[in-house]
């Protein structure tokens, strides 16, 4: 008869494309299960944050859920931080573990409801009676709330008979949120006026109107009021017509952008949290802005929001431009009257920096000119994430992926990689790390090699040191002793698993991105491009948190 482990695994497979995982004692049935039953792909990690930061990074690049998998005890100790990201990061994945016997904890275990409970991640334990369904709970939780879930599976009962395995409902989801009752219908009203009249619209997006699939909505929405349109880092493509588009507002948002953005006299947002980032530290809007927020949450969240629709990003701007249409109202006119081009043009740099080493915003706007179209830029956390997000253009949200940068951590890059690359089977998956990052990750450098193949490539922004404190604190005269690295051959180390590896130290170097993009992804390695660049060039966004800390 089919054991507990089985029940999991085939009730899981109805539900998740991919599994990653570090197998152990506790997660050993259900992977022996998971292979026998063929249904769903496994994809081995090499540490086990790794495998819930794949599932992660898998469904921010494919819409679709993911699972991860974990022995017990240190096995899920070593997820935490992972699992944390995915909660901040509101990432449906669901985490399967081995815990604890139902008799009682040994030396080893630990409390591990407890511990996913203190990060944000609720714990659903399966027993011989009810394996299959509380799967089915665990699943239905994930999506529902998008958050993670962990799916415990106690060490006594892994392989206990539990009969024929019953089938797998549909997950029950909620609709689409739509603005209900006479206050909310106002609401939108009064936000259709405002556009109508406005003379310098514009129209902000993030990735919740991404996940609403909002995007053909909104591009009608422009094209009624004749907005300029931009988006948060994680919402980038969201808006059909790059055209009258200034890209990521923040401080990966070119200056004239921005300074164009803070005379608007109306800004809708869609989807977007407008947290201090996005906002400039509340500097984004002029005080003359009217600014109204639509989004799911129960209310406003920026005391600079004057108006709030509650509801679904698409449902609202489908409504807005019936509304628009109903007024007659005409465009603006505001954006065709712009250069938009010249407004996103950021600066290149001039090669190499006054201390010898590369300067990182040549080194960015070149890698971008060579980077093939086709392509998802998934991102560690770090001092360097400014070059990436002002640099390299992505199609739409699901390309560009940030995994760690919510709960504010570093080390999560390289196995991003596996997720992504599975997500998207046909696009080149580059990668873009800081050597602290890098290190604190490089067990699953091995998976990104594995994984990616020749569709892969790593940019290590390598300054010797922890960038982001040095700015931050080694400025403000700490001991910069503790925030300094050995600079690390990463192009060596890269070799060492079966990559490419290329140090750069000059613009002239980066030509070796050139020649390896031109050769078919089938007849060339993953690539490590090892970036010697000068940490004395501060990112825009960092140099705004500095001001702010001061």
């Amino acid at each position: 008869m089919p054991s507990v482990s089985a029940h999991v695994a085939a009730t899981l497979a109805q539900y998740v494309d991919q599994v990653f995982g570090v197998m152990g004692n506790g997660n050993a049935h259900f992977l022996d299960a998971l292979e026998r039953e063929g249904a769903v792909p496994y994809t081995a990690m090499r540490h086990e944050a790794g495998a819930v930061v794949a599932a992660d990074a898998y469904q921010r690049a494919s819409g679709r859920l993911a699972a991860a998998t974990a022995t017990y005890g240190a096995g899920f100790t070593n997820t935490l931080t992972a699992l944390a990201e995915a909660v901040q990061a509101h990432i449906p994945l669901v985490l399967v573990v081995g815990d604890e016997p139902t008799s009682g904890p040994r030396p080893w275990d630990v409390d591990q409801i407890a511990l996913a409970s203190a990060v944000g991640a609720r714990t659903y334990t399966v027993g011989r009676a009810d394996a299959a369904a509380t799967t089915v709970i665990a699943v239905e939780h994930a999506l529902t709330y998008r958050v993670p879930t962990v799916l415990a599976i106690p060490y006594d009962v892994a392989t206990r008979d539990a009969g024929p395995v019953p089938a797998a409902p549909a997950p029950a989801l909620p609709a689409p949120l739509q603005p209900a009752g006479p206050f909310a219908r106002g609401s939108v009203s009064d936000a259709a006026a405002a556009l109508a009249n406005a003379e310098r619209p514009f129209l902000l997006a993030g990735r919740g109107a991404w996940l609403a699939g909002a995007g053909d909505a909104l591009g009608a929405l422009a094209e009624a009021t004749g907005a300029l349109t931009a988006s948060t880092a994680l919402g980038r493509g969201v808006f059909p017509d790059s055209r009258y588009d200034l890209g990521v507002t923040g401080g990966f948002g070119a200056e004239g952008a921005m300074e164009r953005i803070g005379t608007a006299d109306v800004a809708v947002v869609f989807g977007a949290s407008l947290n201090q980032f996005t906002m400039r530290f509340g500097a984004l809007f002029s005080p003359g802005t009217r600014v109204i927020q639509v989004d799911v949450a129960p209310a406003a969240t920026h005391p600079h929001v004057g108006a709030y629709v509650r509801g679904d990003a698409r449902v609202v701007a489908e409504e807005l431009v019936a509304e628009l249409a109903a007024l007659e109202a005409s465009p603006s006119g505001w954006r065709e009257s712009l250069d938009v081009e010249a407004l996103r043009e950021r600066p290149r740099g001039d090669g190499l920096a006054p201390d010898g080493r590369l300067d990182p915003r040549t080194a960015a706007a070149r890698i971008a000119e060579l980077l093939p179209d086709d392509r998802v830029v998934v991102s560690d956390g770090g001092h360097f994430i400014g070059w990436a997000n002002m640099y390299w253009p992505v199609a739409s949200p699901d390309r560009m992926l940030m995994v760690g940068t919510a709960y504010q951590s570093i080390g999560l890059g390289f196995p991003s990689v596996a997720g992504a690359a599975l997500a998207h089977p046909d696009a080149t998956i580059v990668l873009t790390t800081g050597d602290g990052g890098g290190l604190m990750a490089l067990a699953d450098l091995e998976s990104a090699v594995r994984v990616a193949g020749g569709r892969g490539l790593c940019v290590v922004w390598n300054d010797a040191a922890y960038g982001a404190e040095v700015n931050l604190y080694g400025l403000k005269g700490l001991a910069q002793g503790p925030m300094r690295i050995p600079e690390a051959d990463f192009a060596g180390l890269g070799r060492a698993f079966g990559a490419e590896g290329v140090v750069v130290r000059t613009p002239e170097d980066l030509e070796a991105l050139a020649v390896w993009a031109a050769r078919p992804a089938s007849e060339r390695p993953f690539l490590v491009l090892d970036l010697r660049v000068s940490g004395a060039v501060i990112a825009p966004y960092q140099e705004e948190i500095i001001r702010v800390n001061s």
